[in-house]
């Protein structure tokens, strides 16, 4: 079966009933909210990502796809990669300003403008995915995460997750705390607040920039995201070490951005579509980063000879403790962003035990013959 259809005929089952009580287009004409379903919208996508590039991009393509088949055309959104439309950088002006209905990208690129934003996307040294999603989904993260964008006219939905990233691309070996003073790094959001005060200059330049960046000296390092992206960019051509693990985002949660006013017009079914299609979303981009990452690191080690390099403990154990620090001060200092730790950390207290007798006593009893 087409792997597309099959996301659609099972991540987003839960969609049909409602397609079922407000009927199609070609039916008869069902009041649903305060709309007819006879009405048609069409909407822009801005995305920080490369157009079709791999796992972004596409999962944004397939996002707006499939809210295009569950509304049987009725809420029709045309996909704009990062600069087609309005910079990568711009996704959440252009949203909140109604440039464009909807955005896909990441909350950290936001902390300008709501720095409590950041924690939405993960902070570091924090939760796996499905700690993340759990949070979210469970425990009160979405409520949150709604009442930091607010002010600002838009309504956020979980849409996406690359999972555990990698800690980057180096054109210089890290052998000690010593080695990130003035280490010239593109890094966003917290983890570039943690290189800066652990001594480093962190940077924030869009994905499609980096390859030039990397390879010209203009920058000493780089994370992107992982060996599947990391791969299609041809990263292993411009940088000789590859580090693990990715401390600053253990398990990346990515966005969808609607325009309030925007999501206001809509029926109460296609609102319903929308956050359906949104939250298979997850499932399906976490799903396709999982697989494409075992496969391009296979290349990346196989075909490539990439130097893969685990960072040192006492490098790791450094920069846990500022992000520790950095945490509690922003809590510390606005209420809302208070809030946000007080229920990241009381849900950490929930779930990380049961992390602990799961998922890392499991993967413990695997050989790893990558760990040095």
């Amino acid at each position: 079966m087409d792997r597309r259809k099959f996301v659609a005929a099972t991540g987003l089952a839960g969609a049909t009933g409602l397609l079922s009580a407000c009927g199609n287009r070609n039916g008869p004409q069902v009041e649903c909210g305060n709309q007819t379903t006879s009405e048609t919208f069409k909407w822009k996508m801005v995305t920080s990502w490369p157009r079709d590039f791999p796992g972004l991009g596409t999962g944004a393509n397939r996002l707006a796809e499939s809210i295009n088949q569950l509304s049987n055309g009725r809420l029709q959104i045309k996909v704009y990669g990062g600069n087609e439309l309005v910079p990568a950088f711009e996704v959440f002006d252009a949203v909140k300003q109604r440039t464009a209905e909807m955005g896909h990208s990441a909350t950290y690129y936001w902390k300008g403008k709501a720095p409590a934003a950041q924690f939405f996307a993960g902070i570091p040294f924090g939760m796996s995915a499905q700690e993340l999603h759990g949070w979210i989904y469970y425990g009160g993260g979405l409520e949150l995460w709604r009442e930091v964008y607010a002010p600002h006219g838009i309504v956020p939905f979980l849409a996406g997750s690359s999972g555990p990233q990698m800690g980057g691309w180096f054109n210089r070996e890290i052998n000690s705390v010593a080695d990130l003073k003035g280490l010239k790094m593109r890094i966003p959001g917290l983890g570039g607040e943690i290189l800066r005060r652990a001594g480093g200059t962190p940077t924030n330049i869009p994905g499609a920039e980096l390859f030039t960046a990397l390879q010209t000296g203009t920058i000493d390092a780089t994370e992107w995201v992982g060996p599947y992206n990391d791969l299609a960019f041809g990263l292993f051509r411009a940088a000789k070490y590859y580090y693990y693990p990715g401390w600053h985002e253990p398990g990346t949660g990515l966005e969808c951005i609607i325009n309030q006013q925007a999501w206001n017009t809509l029926p109460e079914d296609l609102q319903a579509i929308v956050r359906v299609a949104c939250q298979a979303a997850v499932t399906d981009t976490l799903s396709d980063f999982t697989y494409n990452n075992g496969v391009a690191l296979k290349k990346l080690l196989d075909e490539h000879a990439v130097d893969l390099r685990r960072f040192p403990d006492e490098v790791l154990n450094h920069l846990g403790e500022i992000s520790d620090n950095l945490v509690r001060e922003m809590a510390s200092e606005d209420d809302l962003m208070g809030r946000i730790y007080a229920s990241f950390q009381a849900y950490s207290d929930i779930v990380r035990p049961w992390s602990a007798i799961s998922d890392r006593t499991l993967l413990n009893l695997r050989a790893d013959p990558l760990i040095r």
